[in-house]
Order: C-alpha cells, then sequence, then structure tokens
C-alpha cells in the first residue's frame, strides 16, 4: 500500500525493514539471532530517526516499531501516522507464507498474530492519526480512501 500511496502523492518510498537489511547487509531473521529482538528494536529505532526527517517520504514501519516509546514520540512528531487496521485472519493470510518475520516462527501463526494485535492495537490507535479499517475492498480502493483522509486531515491541521 505504501509504494502505490507514495506514487500516487509523487514521494519517495521506504519501507524500514528493507532499509535495515540494507543498512547491515543482512537479514532480519539473522539479527534476530544475533541480537535478540531489543537489538533488533534498536536498529529500528535509528532508522526512523533518520529517515523521518524528509518530509517528501511515504514509509512503511515493521509491525513492531510501536512498541518503543521513542518510536511512537519519532512517529508522531514527523508526519501523518496512518494505521491500515486489518483482523487476525487477514493478517495471516498475508503472512502465512513470509520466512522473514521472526516473531511468526513458531507453530501456531494465527494465535501468535493475535497475540501481536491484542499486545500492539492499542499502540497503534494511540500513535495514528488515520485508522482505516482493511480487508476486502481492492488495493486502488483502498488507496482512494487514504488520500481523501490524509486531504482531510491536512485540512483540518494546516
Amino acid at each position: 500500500m505504501g509504494r502505490i500511496l507514495a506514487k500516487h502523492l509523487h514521494k519517495d518510498f521506504v519501507d524500514s525493514d528493507e532499509e535495515i537489511q540494507q543498512r547491515t547487509g543482512v537479514t532480519i531473521p539473522h539479527i534476530f539471532d544475533v541480537e535478540g529482538e531489543s537489538g533488533f528494536r534498536q536498529r529500528e529505532m535509528a532508522v526512523l530517526e533518520s529517515l523521518l526527517c524528509s518530509n517528501d517520504l511515504v514509509l512503511a514501519t515493521g509491525g513492531g516499531a510501536v512498541l518503543l516509546d521513542r518510536n511512537r514520540e519519532l512517529m508522531k512528531q514527523n508526519g501523518i501516522v496512518v494505521y491500515l487496521k486489518a483482523n487476525v485472519h487477514d493478517l495471516w493470510l498475508r503472512t502465512r507464507n513470509d520466512k522473514n518475520r521472526p516473531l511468526l516462527q513458531n507453530t501456531d501463526m494465527h494465535a501468535r498474530l493475535a497475540e501481536l494485535l491484542d499486545q500492539r492495537g492499542a499502540l497503534y490507535q494511540q500513535v495514528a492519526d488515520i485508522v482505516i479499517p482493511t480487508g476486502r475492498q481492492s488495493v486502488h480502493g483502498l488507496m482512494l480512501k487514504l488520500v481523501s483522509e490524509i486531504e482531510t486531515y491536512r485540512k483540518k491541521h494546516t
């Protein structure tokens, strides 16, 4: 969604997880294996600090970026934060074959997703300027809804 939105808004797109991998030269699972989740979260925070200086950027963060107070602070201070809110089943459909998500590599991915969403949901709500439920709509329809919500937000806050 971020890539499509960035293209529509004529902005650059960056995925923070891809940026971490590019900067370190290793995969996220490798970082988790060597440094644990806390090491990964520190790298994530450093990437967010450097990227959120840009005004012409659509940034997709990893799902756990909201866990650190500093990350939520950075996001709130440096842009419009959008929470594309999905249910557990839709998240499972999107991630069930993704081996690049260390926190989901266990026996019951659906239960783990429910646990992560329960842990993070309130934090997403806290930091988000705009919350858009995702689900069955088309990517194009979701992008149009998102653009409309961003325009409405900007009008209210300028």
